[in-house]
């Protein structure tokens, strides 16, 4: 199930959330081995939990967000990041709105440390900062219509759910994976890190708008008016 919009852009333009996806896809580019990139930077900027430990390669907490392994990775990180962080940007600044990325970044990053500190497994993409993305946004605009994309098998099907029930859903599916030690290379603690902790350092700005006021003034949805899309319907393929 994939958001693919949800009703309520921006009125400014989201700089930040443009040029980090612009930069994204251009570190993917520079370093996809099919391609012929760099691929040295990925022995270079990848976040390795045990050299952290031992103090060693810190760096890796940062530069570990921009690098991607695969394109279903980058676009699917790409296409939350699109969906939710226009309207974060829009309430934080520009500049606080950066801050704010990065650090629910760092804070993905130590919980996969504090999960398993001597772990050599690289790990690498935005999910972690792209997951306090979407925390954030479930605190400040729990009720924002959002069109999602579910595919069954063969059938396509779009439908339009409130934010809460998607990010809620996306984070319980975190939790169930970690607890089940799902082997499958995807860094759910660090999702589920990134999640939270995206939450808590959206709280200041939630306060300042009034917390729960805010929610009754916009009706928990982003404070702009929604737009009415031209009613469409994606064809199933049976079998």
């Amino acid at each position: 199930m994939f958001p693919i919009r949800d009703h309520n852009p921006s009125d400014r333009t989201p700089y930040v959330r443009n040029g980090l996806i612009f930069l994204n896809v251009l570190m993917y580019l520079l370093t996809d081995p099919m391609l012929g990139g760099m691929v040295e930077l990925w022995d270079q900027w990848s976040l390795y939990p045990a050299a952290v430990t031992h103090g060693q390669a810190e760096w890796g907490l940062l530069t570990h967000i921009f690098l991607h392994a695969g394109l279903l990775h980058i676009a699917g990180n790409m296409l939350f990041l699109w969906v939710f962080g226009d309207n974060l940007e829009d309430q934080m600044g520009h500049v606080p709105f950066l801050i704010y990325y990065l650090a629910c970044g760092l804070a993905a990053a130590g919980g996969q440390i504090l999960a398993d500190p001597q772990s050599t497994v690289p790990m690498v993409g935005a999910s972690g900062a792209i997951a306090g993305v979407m925390g954030g946004y479930l605190l400040l605009f729990p009720r924002a219509k959002v069109d999602v994309i579910a595919i069954i098998i063969i059938i396509f099907k779009r439908f339009t759910i409130p934010a809460w029930v998607l990010l809620l859903a996306w984070f319980g599916l975190q939790l169930v994976s970690s607890a089940s030690m799902a082997d499958d290379g995807v860094a759910y603690i660090a999702h589920a890190a990134g999640f939270i902790s995206g939450i808590v350092l959206a709280l200041p700005v939630f306060f300042l708008r009034g917390g729960t006021a805010f929610w009754s003034r916009t009706n928990g949805r982003p404070p702009h008016l929604p737009l009415v899309y031209t009613p469409s319907r994606i064809p199933e393929v049976r079998r």
